[in-house]
């Protein structure tokens, strides 16, 4: 799952920002988002009066890192579906003592149930 303030940052890491909530469209990006452009002599935060980026380039960047983050979904359900790296030392200490292939048929398995798409 990806938010505007990933997208900004994603746009400039560098990017001081406040968000309030999580804006859908331009009128509550231009309402609830901030830009930072530096502090007064108390150390509060001094907001500029343009928006580095518009919506469109945020929203684009927004749904860019949203594709790319349901693409690799199949990375998030093997890394659950993968015994614990301690299981998996035995069952290969294991395998090579008996001659067997528990470990490779377990990785195979997740692998199969889980397909890259």
């Amino acid at each position: 799952m990806t938010d505007i303030i990933s997208a900004i940052k994603a746009l400039d890491a560098n990017a001081q920002v406040v968000v309030n909530g999580e804006p859908s469209n331009q009128t509550e990006y231009e309402a609830n988002v901030k830009y930072i452009s530096g502090a007064d002599e108390n150390g509060s935060a001094i907001y500029k009066d343009t928006q580095d980026f518009t919506w469109e380039q945020v929203s684009a960047k927004k749904a860019e890192l949203q594709t790319d983050y349901d693409n690799k979904q199949y990375q998030r359900d093997r890394a659950d579906a993968y015994p614990s790296i301690q299981d998996q030392l035995d069952m290969q200490y294991w395998d090579s003592v008996n001659g067997t292939t528990t470990w490779a048929d377990a990785i195979a398995t997740v692998k199969s149930n889980n397909p890259k798409s």
